[in-house]
């Protein structure tokens, strides 16, 4: 059987073991936020007017205050794994299992949010696709299960696609976000708010939608165990990932609500291409369009491979069933990966009937709200793993740990509000499914211990 890497827990081949510096976990933080959300994400937002652009602004300084977090968890523990790691450490094997569980959800929805994304846009390219329905679902269907099959044959293959697309899915962002400015037509800014809800709602609602954008902002704590000095290299590359992402997020986002109108930018399936047009003309609007499918493409790829990473992990530290450790020769997750993308398909399957952007907005804020779960538990992370280890916390620094655990818990907890009553609905559902899971897990430990004990 060929050598296996354990992406989910960080562990890489002896000679990568040099460590990653400052620009490659840069590269990681703002590779692994800028996907498919940007490309769609303006389209959501103009129901709600140019008041989203305050949505994003809270929602950079919530992911702020989550990156400080984060980083102060990495000086703490250099475990690999991220939120999943340090969620087992604080709070014991079932949190473990449930942050591991609400992370798997959050990854196998996303994919379906991304291969929603990347079908706006190829239906851009391809007006068939656009113009029926049934081609747009076989799109996205076909999409995730070649990635699929990518992934299981190996990770050096995903890996592959993994570089090209990343390479290029920035171009098309920073030609509009830094050009557009000549072109923004300033009535389109007025009224701010349109949504016919109080300004507050407003703001809450569209922090729900954007933070979308900066899920896998931990993504630097995750091989925390190769990283060159992580206790300094992970919150510095936490935090300038953070704050690059956002000046694209929010720059690009103000260029689309300036350059159409709030009507055009809500109807659109490609809101980016449509303002290439406007400000390019036809060329501009295909290549855009055809960035934003190799971007989405990218990240579909890159959903794909932690979607069989993640619970295959957690099945490796028995918190997950024994199915999901299971490996091909290739040394590739296959069943997890397989289940993965069978409940991303039907995801997509049951929404797509809603409409694109309608499908991309509920899917996205069911995968928000499962990711918001592990930012609300690793939020007080840090108090319980150092009581845990013996300390005292009774010097000023623990009134400092407390008031950081405390922002991002109260914004965890605002972003879920503003999922809505369905998403929140289902989100627990979803959450709840997983504690049968857990006790069967550990029935099926205890038997098997028993039987060897007898042997």
């Amino acid at each position: 059987m060929d050598q296996k890497v354990n992406t989910s827990s960080g562990t890489l081949p002896d000679k990568a073991k040099s460590g990653l510096g400052l620009i490659a976990c840069i590269a990681l933080v703002v590779g692994n936020m800028i996907g498919s959300g940007i490309f769609l994400l303006p389209a959501t937002l103009a129901q709600f007017g140019a008041i989203s652009m305050g949505g994003w602004a809270l929602t950079s300084l919530g992911a702020i205050v989550l990156a400080l977090i984060f980083g102060r968890l990495a000086r703490l523990s250099s475990k690999p794994g991220g939120p999943y790691a340090y969620s087992r450490e604080g709070y014991g094997d079932f949190a473990g299992f449930l942050i591991a569980w609400g992370y798997w959800i959050a990854l196998w929805s996303g994919n379906a949010a991304v291969a929603v994304a990347f079908t706006g846009y190829l239906g851009f390219l391809f007006p068939a696709i656009a113009q029926n329905s049934l081609y747009g679902l076989g799109a996205a269907l076909i999409a995730i299960w070649f990635l699929t099959m990518i992934n299981i044959r190996g990770i050096k293959e995903a890996g592959l696609v993994q570089i090209i697309t990343t390479v290029l899915k920035v171009l098309p962002l920073a030609a509009i976000g830094l050009l557009g400015w000549f072109w923004l037509q300033p009535d389109n800014f007025t009224p701010a708010n349109l949504s016919g809800q109080s300004n507050l709602s407003a703001i809450s609602a569209t922090a729900a939608l954007t933070l979308w954008a900066y899920l896998g902002l931990e993504s630097a704590t995750v091989p925390a165990g190769n990283v060159y000095r992580p206790e300094v290299t992970i919150p510095r590359a936490t935090i300038l990932g953070v704050l690059l992402a956002a000046a694209i997020y929010m720059s690009v986002t103000a260029v689309a609500i300036g350059v159409l109108s709030a009507d055009r930018l809500a109807r659109s399936e490609a809101p980016l291409a449509d303002v290439a047009v406007v400000m390019w003309g036809g060329i501009g609007g295909i290549l855009v369009a055809a960035g934003a499918v190799v971007s989405t493409f990218g990240t579909l790829n890159g959903f794909t491979l932690l979607s069989g990473q993640v619970p295959y992990g957690a099945a490796l530290d028995r918190v997950f069933p024994d199915i999901f450790a299971r490996v091909t020769e290739a040394g590739t997750p296959a069943n997890a990966l397989i289940i993965s993308n069978v409940l991303a398909s039907l995801l997509v399957v049951m929404n797509f009937s809603r409409g694109l952007v309608e499908a991309f907005t509920f899917i996205i804020l069911l995968a928000t709200m499962a990711s918001l779960v592990p930012y609300a538990f690793c939020a007080f992370s840090e108090i319980v793993i150092r009581l845990r280890r013996g300390e005292t916390l009774r010097d000023r620094s623990l009134i400092g740990i407390t008031g950081l655990g405390m922002l991002g818990f109260i914004y965890s907890l605002w972003a879920i509000y503003g999922s809505g009553e369905d998403v929140v609905f289902f989100g627990f559902l979803l959450l709840l499914a997983g504690i049968p899971v857990y006790v069967l897990i550990r029935v099926r430990q205890a038997n098997s211990t028993s039987t060897e004990t007898l042997y």
